[in-house]
């Protein structure tokens, strides 16, 4: 076992793993600092999952069916936005009312578009391409984890970079921090936190798309019933863990990712039952999640002087 949890696959299968969580991670992180969560994530990953498949089919490509596909996830956006904020709907419940739609709807417009009952056997999608760099693909080891990887996967890092570039250094990115911090305090400068907080889940929900559209198009090549697997819930406690920042979602993303891959390895050697192992990723976010809120308590504790 520790042979196969030291080799380049194994890095390579966390960088895989990782990759879905991350990009929600960091849809959360942006709808958490307008100042709504957006429990959506898990709906959206799956319809974005379904819909890659369906238009990358349609359009024989892989960039058309990502285009389409990102489009309909910032759609998704703009309904939870519409129900949330025009119609003052509770947010959780709205998240809720999506994620329920999804689970059921999914199995409905597959059945619809291609007769098949669950898994999308018939329908011939095309994937996201493998990315081998120069260079570094000749790196022992490093080559073999980095080099290969699908190209969301880079994307995934570079979404990193450039949301934490918008959030900290542009004037919209202000913005959205400042209605998330003070919504009265930013509309007495003028900030419509409405218009604010309707770009962000728009932006959320363009984000989680890449991550659902991987699920189908990178981790594997067709949409399967419920194959988000709680992935949106997970990117959610990520996000909280990270202080809903993109450079520490990514760090959490990682730890989660790489629970991911230990419970693939442990399903290959069959070193306890299988519903166990199944249950890694999520004991995973139980435990850092309680680790962290115990953490966040003390240090209230210790600033208040108790």
């Amino acid at each position: 076992m520790w042979k196969a949890i030291l080799s380049p696959d194994f890095f390579g299968t966390i960088l895989r793993a990782t990759t879905p969580i991350l990009f929600a991670t960091l849809a959360s992180c942006v709808a958490s600092k307008s100042g709504i969560t957006n429990m959506a994530l898990e709906g959206i990953l799956l319809f974005s999952a379904l819909f890659g498949v369906i238009f990358s089919s349609i359009t024989h490509s892989w960039l058309l069916g990502l285009i389409i596909t990102v489009v309909i996830g910032g759609l998704i956006g703009l309904i939870l936005a519409f129900f949330v904020l025009n119609l003052k709907t509770d947010e959780i419940l709205a998240a809720i009312a999506i994620n329920l739609t999804a689970t059921g709807g999914t199995v409905l417009l597959l059945l619809a578009f291609s007769g098949d009952r669950g898994v999308s056997s018939s329908i011939r999608s095309v994937s996201a391409p493998s990315l081998t760099i120069p260079l570094i693909d000749k790196i022992p080891f490093i080559g073999q984890v980095l080099s290969g990887q699908n190209i969301l996967t880079w994307l995934s890092l570079v979404a990193v970079i450039v949301m934490h570039l918008f959030l900290y250094k542009t004037p919209l990115g202000l913005s959205i921090r400042a209605v998330g911090e003070n919504k009265n305090a930013a509309e007495s400068v003028g900030i419509s936190s409405r218009r604010i907080q309707y770009i962000a889940l728009v932006i959320s929900g363009c984000l989680a798309a890449f991550g659902g559209f991987f699920l189908s198009g990178g981790y594997m090549n067709m949409f399967t019933k419920d194959m988000s697997s709680g992935r949106g819930f997970i990117a959610l406690a990520a996000a909280s863990m990270g202080g809903n920042t993109p450079i520490g979602g990514l760090l959490v993303s990682l730890l989660f990712g790489l629970a991911s891959a230990l419970a693939n390895v442990m399903q290959l050697m069959s070193v306890m039952p299988y519903e166990i192992i199944l249950m890694v990723p999520y004991l995973t976010t139980l435990i850092g999640l309680g680790v962290y809120y115990y953490a966040q308590k003390k240090k209230k504790e210790r600033l208040s002087g108790k």
